[in-house]
């Protein structure tokens, strides 16, 4: 009798023992799964919230090359509040749109097929970022120009704008123009912005352990899968 229970005590504990071996070499193997579902997480979180939206980045895609020679005329002609008053305005309207796009960069991220994402996960740095951008930028941009012409609209930029310049049209004629397509030009500038913030949160994420705010993304981003998936 003695004897039967040695031998089911060694049982169940070579039984344990082989789950905990188990468990330890799946925690040291990316899946492709995990790689999948850890890379939309990551650029989930990065495509939260506001991204910082550069005045000079906007103004100089709305207006000509010379850019800073219509705004020093403004300013000598004592416009310097106007000018302002204007940036402010486009800066809002382009943080509204950023704002609003969010939900796009949200769904594409969803719909992607990631044919990579292990590779992706070993080449660190802002791979996911720049593999968001390649794949699906140019949609996510068209999908942002109508958000973006409705917020111009609300604010009436291109009306606000003649009013501002008018006093420098005698003097700079055609260069106090605005370039064409505005919605476009500025659908661009926010999208970029948008990418540069999922870039900043996807380098946090792969550097700093308290980034990584899930289990998933710890097991993912905190190991290093160059060497043997290493605790970093």
């Amino acid at each position: 009798m003695k004897k039967i229970y040695l031998i089911m005590l060694l049982s169940v504990g070579m039984f344990f023992s082989s789950c905990d071996t188990m468990q330890k070499l799946a925690a040291n193997i990316l899946t492709e799964q995990d790689a999948i579902s850890g890379l939309k997480e990551l650029l989930t979180i990065g495509s939260n919230g506001n991204a910082l939206i550069s005045k000079d980045a906007l103004m100089s895609a709305i207006l000509p090359k010379d850019v800073n020679t219509v705004l020093q005329k403004l300013q000598q002609l004592g416009l310097s509040k106007e000018i302002d008053k204007f940036t402010n305005t486009l800066t809002t309207a382009a943080s509204q749109t950023a704002t609003k796009s969010i939900p796009v960069f949200a769904d594409g991220i969803k719909r992607m097929n990631i044919t990579d994402a292990i590779n992706i996960v070993k080449n660190g740095g802002t791979a996911a970022t720049d593999y968001l951008r390649n794949t699906i930028g140019s949609d996510l941009r068209t999908t942002v120009t109508p958000i973006m012409k409705t917020a111009l609209d609300q604010y009436n930029i291109t009306k606000e704008w003649d009013k501002l310049v008018a006093p420098a049209k005698m003097v700079l004629g055609n260069k106090v123009n605005l370039n064409l397509n505005i919605d476009n030009l500025l659908a661009g500038v926010v999208t970029n912005a948008m990418f540069s913030k999922i870039a900043e949160q996807e380098t946090a994420i792969r550097t700093n352990a308290a980034a990584r705010t899930s289990p998933l993304l710890q097991k993912v981003f905190g190991r290093d899968w160059n060497n043997n998936g290493a605790i970093k």
